[in-house]
C-alpha cells in the first residue's frame, strides 16, 4: 500500500503555516519529502530546512529528502552544490532529473525524425546519468532518478519520455563511472483516477527494482483541462464579507475596488479550477488592488487590506466549493462509483495500486495534513 510523501511544490519559507504544515507532517511521521532545486527558486529547500531544526538526528535520519535539478538548466553540479546549500545537508538522499520535456520540445519544434529524436534524447539522459553516478561515487547522494509529465513504453509518442532503456543508460553510466552497480532507483510522475497511462510505466519499474512516486494525485488533466479531484464546503461567512466589502468601497475614490468586488461575485463560479483563480488573483486582482489603494493614507489602507484578506479568504473557499460542483458535473460517468468525498476517492485509488510506493501530496496548511493523513 502506497505511503503519503509531503509535496512542496508551492511551500515558502516565509510562510508560518507552510513550516508548520512540515513540522505536523514530520511529527505524524511521514518518511518523504519530494521537492526540487526550482520550487519559488530554492525556497522550498529552505522551508525544509527551517522546519527540520525542531526534530533530532534520528527523526531527520528517518526521512527521505527527493529533491529534483531542471534537465535544462545550470550544470548538475551547480545545483547540487545549491541543494546542499539549501537544505543544509552533507549529502542528498534522492536526485531527480526533471523537466527533460523541454527537451523533446525543442525537439519536436526542429521537425527531428523519430530515431534522431530518440537517439538525442537517450544521450541526454546518459550524460546526466554519469553526473549522478559520478556524485554516488563522491558520495554526495545516495540514488537518482527521472521525474518527468508522460513516460511511454513506445520507442516515441509525441512528448512522451520513453523508459524502456533507462535501466541499460543506467547500467552503462554505472560501468563507465566504474561503480559496482547503478544507484538509479526511482520514477516519478502523475497518476490519479482520471490519468491512467502512468500506471504501465509503474508496474515496470516495479518490475525492474524502482520506486515509484505519484505526483499530481489531487490535480488531474482530463480533454486539456485541469480539475481540482477535492470537495469543498460552501463558505460561511463569503456573503457577509462581501457585503462588507461592497460597503467600504462604495466611495467614487474607491469605485474601482468596488467593481471589481462585484465582478469577482458574478463570476465566482466561471474558473475552471482553483489554479485558474490562483492565477488571476496573482497575475491581475492583487496588482489592481495594489494600484487602487495607493490614492488613501497608510493608516486606511492596512484596515482595508485586512478587510481584503477576509474577503479572499471566503472568496477562495466559494470558488473551490463551485469548482467541486462543476468537477462533479462534468466527470459524472467517471466519478459514478465515488460515494465519499472526491478527494477520498482519489487517494484510495492510488493506494490501492501495487506499483506506486509514495502519493506525494501538496499540504500548505496543518489542517491539509491533518485531512490527509486520515485518508
Amino acid at each position: 500500500m502506497a505511503n503519503i510523501a509531503f509535496g512542496t511544490q508551492r511551500i515558502s519559507v516565509h510562510n508560518p503555516q507552510h513550516i508548520q504544515a512540515l513540522k505536523e507532517a514530520i511529527r505524524s511521521g511521514i518518511t518523504m519529502i519530494d521537492t526540487s532545486c526550482s520550487y519559488l527558486n530554492g525556497e522550498a529547500h529552505r522551508a525544509i530546512a527551517l522546519a527540520f531544526r525542531e526534530f533530532d538526528d534520528d527523526i531527520r535520519d528517518n526521512i527521505e529528502i527527493v529533491t529534483k535539478f531542471n534537465i535544462m538548466g545550470k550544470p548538475i553540479f551547480e545545483q547540487y552544490e545549491d541543494a546542499i546549500k539549501d537544505l543544509q545537508v552533507k549529502k542528498l538522499d534522492c536526485f531527480l532529473i526533471e523537466n527533460i520535456e523541454s527537451l523533446v520540445i525543442d525537439l519536436i519544434k526542429n521537425e527531428t525524425n523519430v530515431d534522431d529524436k530518440l537517439d538525442e534524447i537517450n544521450r541526454v539522459i546518459y550524460d546526466a546519468f554519469l553526473d549522478l553516478e559520478s556524485l554516488v561515487q563522491d558520495l554526495k547522494i545516495s540514488s537518482y532518478g527521472i521525474s518527468a509529465e508522460n513516460f511511454s513504453q513506445e520507442h516515441m509518442s509525441e512528448q512522451f519520455i520513453p523508459y524502456e532503456d533507462l535501466i541499460t543508460l543506467a547500467d552503462s553510466a554505472s560501468q563507465e563511472i566504474k561503480n559496482d552497480t547503478h544507484s538509479f532507483t526511482t520514477i516519478e510522475l502523475p497518476i490519479n483516477i482520471l490519468e491512467r497511462t502512468g500506471l504501465q510505466c509503474a508496474e515496470w519499474a516495479k518490475e525492474n527494482g524502482l520506486k515509484v512516486i505519484a505526483n499530481r494525485p489531487l490535480n488531474a488533466l482530463h480533454n486539456d483541462l485541469m480539475y481540482r479531484l477535492a470537495d469543498y464546503s460552501e463558505s460561511n461567512e463569503y456573503y457577509h464579507h462581501l457585503n462588507e466589502m461592497l460597503d467600504v468601497t462604495d466611495t467614487e475614490m474607491l469605485r474601482p475596488l468596488f467593481n471589481l468586488f462585484e465582478q469577482l461575485d458574478i463570476s465566482k463560479h466561471k474558473f475552471g479550477w482553483i489554479g485558474d483563480y490562483e492565477n488571476f488573483l496573482y497575475a491581475q486582482a492583487l496588482p489592481h488592488m495594489k494600484n487602487t489603494l495607493k490614492v488613501i493614507d497608510e493608516k486606511n489602507r492596512e484596515t482595508m487590506l485586512n478587510f481584503i484578506e477576509l474577503f479572499l479568504t471566503e472568496y477562495q473557499q466559494m470558488v473551490k466549493y463551485e469548482c467541486s460542483k462543476n468537477t462533479h458535473i462534468a466527470l459524472k460517468e467517471i466519478l459514478s462509483d465515488c460515494k465519499e468525498a472526491l478527494q477520498i476517492c482519489a487517494i484510495d485509488f492510488l493506494k490501492s495500486s501495487h506499483d506506486i510506493d509514495f502519493i506525494a501530496v501538496g499540504m500548505r496548511k496543518p489542517s491539509y495534513v491533518s485531512e490527509i493523513l486520515a485518508i
